[in-house]
Parts: C-alpha cells; structure tokens; sequence
C-alpha cells in the first residue's frame, strides 16, 4: 500500500522514486532533466472503452468474431519491456512507417485491490499519470496483438503520478495531443463506456490489481499516427504534458526511460 499527497518523480540517478510539490516539478521540467517511470508495477491497458471507438465498428460488432459488443473489458498488458519515461526517443520500427500515438489516463492502484463496489472502487486510487499507449497501426481489436502493442519502449508514463486529491473528476478531463505541423488531437475522458470507478468494479471482479499498477482508462478513437522525426506533447486535464519523440535509428544514445 503506498499513499501519496502531491506529485511523485522518479528523477534518471535516483534510485528511488521521490515526492515533490507542484513548483518543484515545474523547475525539474524546466531543465533537461530525465524522468523514469514513476511506479514499477504492471500495466493493463482496455480496448473498445471509447463511445467513439465503438460506433465506428459499427454493424462489424454483431458479426463474427465479435458477435456482439464487448459485454466485459478486453485487457492486454504493457509489458516490462515497453515501459519509457518522459523524454524517451521511440526507434520506428523497420516494418511501419508510422507509429499510433494513443493518449490515455493511467489508474494508480494504492492498495491491494480486488472485487470493488462502486462506492469504495476510488479509495484504492492513489493517483492518476499519463500514458502514451503506442501500437502499430492494425484493425484487428478481437485478439488484441502483441506484436502491435507490446514493442520496445511502447508505453510512456509521466511525467509525474498526480495524487488523487488533485484530480476531484477523472471522468472528465481533457485529452490532447500535440505533434508539430499538424492540427491538435482533442479528446476527453468522458467519452469513455466505463469510467473510473466502474472500470475497477469491473477489472476487479475477475482479478486483483496491486499497488503501484496502472490501469489505463482507454485509448480515445481516432488516435494521431507519428512519423520518424516527429516530437509529440500529450496533455491531460492539468497534468504536465508528457513528451514523446520518433527516430527512424537503431541506437538511441541518451534515450531515457
């Protein structure tokens, strides 16, 4: 179980994540400063949690394989492997051109959580964070593909993990993403079919979520797709923007994570 009351870092030479106020991430922002993921635990991300992401299927839903619309949330995991930090540089992988950029809300798990109620889903929240959920651009959502999702550095989390008491509605932040040259992606998480707590209810109901996991609320339909060379600012609610850049190279000297 870990409580948190303001904003926690974990700083490239740290060993050790550390908790800082609002001020002092602005100035460690500020410099050229390296930033590691905040929390070590596992990440699940959901499919087909968006309004949007849904209608756009449209009849394809009550087809095979589907059948119908999903009645429970489809999960995949972000392995090990892919968790970056703010800054990191994506190598585009030689068989793409392009790299989905999928903007979401990452849940902090506080403590042991398992079989919630939607009354006490959002004590087990420590905080929120933001989450670059990357893949390579596909339209098959029945078996979500780890050779899509699952690649090296594909899942950027922070900059910082934001204490829950600063975040009073996570169901209705904005979302946007901004890569230089191209009109802003705008989203929010209101648009999701599951919000916050319902999403614990739900995950939870099946299997128990530790302290320090992240669950992600959901990739908004429509997600931006990044070109080698590209730099991309993603922002959610107030949090401060998480920053992503793509290189079309095979070694990333000074690449953090």
């Amino acid at each position: 179980m870990f409580t948190l009351a303001d904003h926690l870092v974990h700083l490239d030479g740290d060993a050790l994540p550390r908790e800082v106020d609002a001020r002092t991430l602005r100035d460690l922002l500020a410099r050229d400063t390296g930033f590691r993921v905040p929390v070590p635990g596992a990440v699940y991300g959901v499919l087909l949690n968006d309004r949007a992401a849904l209608e756009a299927l449209g009849g394809e839903m009550a087809e095979a394989p589907y059948r119908a619309p999903p009645q429970a949330p489809i999960l995949y995991l972000k392995p090990r492997n892919t968790h970056a930090g703010h800054r990191s540089c994506i190598t585009m992988p030689e068989d793409t051109d392009g790299i989905e950029v999928g903007a979401s809300l990452g849940i902090v798990i506080g403590r042991t959580a398992t079989r919630l109620s939607l009354e006490n889903a959002l004590d087990h929240v420590a905080g929120y964070t933001a989450v670059a959920d990357l893949s390579i651009p596909h339209t098959s959502l029945y078996r979500p593909s780890v050779r899509f999702r699952a690649r090296d550095r594909f899942c950027v989390i922070g900059p910082a993990l934001v204490a829950k008491q600063h975040v009073p509605d996570p169901d209705r932040l904005a979302i946007r993403i901004d890569i230089a040259g191209r009109a802003a992606f705008e989203a929010t998480t209101a648009t999701a079919v599951r919000g916050v707590a319902r999403l614990l209810v739900d995950v939870t109901d099946f299997m128990t979520l530790a302290p320090g996991d992240i669950l992600t609320l959901g990739v908004p339909h429509g997600a931006p797709v990044a070109r080698a060379g590209d730099d991309a600012s993603i922002a959610i609610g107030e949090f401060a923007p998480l920053r992503v850049s793509f290189a079309r190279i095979h070694s990333l000297p000074g690449a953090m994570q």
